[in-house]
């Protein structure tokens, strides 16, 4: 199967002309490390099987986007066919033009040594092995299936960087120059600050944030560093062999129940998942808030929901105000509603552009003129 021509074409679209980066896209066979993957249709997962459909096989490999190899526990590598799994993604192949931009932000030059968090396919660390060699690349992931079949892929094309099982969060047997996470954390691991070496740059996303974080580690430990202008989301990391369930009584409450406190909105019902931006701060005002989102006609609902009791429900026919049911010790969507006022009183958000400041135990201290925000 000739799959040169279709490497070229996305190393057009992944690196900029001039990047280091283009020659090893252009040498990798993207579709080795996907031989199966999941596709979603009419709100279910299908499996794709590439040996089935080579000419399919290599448009999605090929394609700029992500393909998703894993759904809760279930690898598509292990699923029988016409299987049809529940629960989130947990493992993908990331889109490879986001794989490059966050090794660009890490600043990988080719003395580096590497830590890759997030095996995943095993597609980025062959990235790295083929611009750095594999000797100064190191990938860790929490799933041992992940790893190995990474590490089989990798050898099948001369590939024998250090893989690590166990959780990246935790303490790690090693010291690079570079840090750079395919998955998502609150804040800064401790691990990553001590596993740095001094002068080194870590580059990673922020979980439930759109945000990428880049920082240089400081001779006391400390990292300096910044959010950068720029827009990326990943998997949050795991600790286990998938994320804790969902609280659906919660979510069934928020979308039945009448609130404790009713009254109109002053904005629009919007699908909060997609205003990046101001899903990024609502992130940073209340941790980890579960989104729901649905339209029906000229009939908009969205509904939020907290771990700690709190859910919102917003219901808007056309251009009527909404009429927002709120329940629980936090009101959701007032809070929502004074991010949108911060954003038209200033014109923007203050998140993008902010400077950071990590302290040795991982706490983030964000600042932008006046505006300050600690994430601990």
């Amino acid at each position: 199967m000739d799959w040169t021509a279709h490497a070229l074409d996305l190393a057009a679209v992944a690196a900029p002309p001039g990047s280091r980066w283009r020659v090893p896209v252009t040498g990798i066979p993207r579709h080795l490390f996907v031989p199966r993957w999941w596709a979603a249709r009419d709100g279910e997962w299908n499996l794709r099987v590439g040996e089935e459909d080579h000419a399919e096989w290599l448009a999605a490999a090929y394609r700029n986007w992500t393909l998703v190899t894993r759904i809760g526990v279930l690898h598509a590598d292990q699923a029988e066919p016409d299987i049809r799994p529940e629960g989130a993604p947990t493992s993908s192949s990331t889109l490879p033009r986001l794989v490059v931009q966050m090794y660009r932000h890490a600043s990988i030059d080719d003395r580096c040594t590497v830590l890759d968090v997030g095996t995943g396919s095993g597609y980025g660390t062959a990235v790295l092995c083929a611009r750095l060699g594999d000797t100064r690349v190191t990938a860790i992931d929490v799933d041992p299936y992940l790893n190995s079949a990474a590490e089989r892929r990798l050898a099948e094309i001369g590939f024998r960087p250090r893989i690590i099982t166990g959780d990246a969060t935790g303490p790690l047997d090693g010291e690079w120059d570079r840090i750079a996470a395919m998955v998502s954390v609150r804040k800064v691991p401790t691990s990553w600050l001590r596993a740095l070496k001094s002068g080194g740059r870590l580059a990673t996303t922020l979980t439930g944030m759109s945000v990428i974080l880049t920082a240089e580690k400081q001779q006391d430990g400390s990292a300096i560093g910044r959010i950068e202008l720029d827009q990326a989301m990943f998997m949050r990391t795991r600790t286990g062999i998938d994320y804790p369930p969902k609280d659906g009584a919660l979510r069934e409450r928020a979308r039945t129940e009448d609130g404790e406190h009713v009254a109109y909105g002053r904005y629009p019902v919007v699908k909060v998942e997609e205003a990046w931006e101001v899903l990024s701060m609502l992130e940073l005002a209340a941790p980890g808030i579960e989104h729901t989102y649905a339209a029906d006609g000229d009939i908009r609902t969205m509904l939020m929901v907290h771990e700690d009791g709190s859910w919102a429900r917003a219901e808007q026919k056309g251009r009527a105000l909404p009429t927002v049911h709120q329940g629980g010790p936090r009101r959701l969507w007032d809070l929502l509603d004074e991010i949108r006022d911060y954003w038209l009183r200033h014109g923007s958000l203050p998140l993008y552009g902010a400077q950071v400041r990590i302290t040795p135990d991982g706490t983030i201290h964000l600042q932008r003129g006046r505006w300050q925000a600690t994430i601990d």
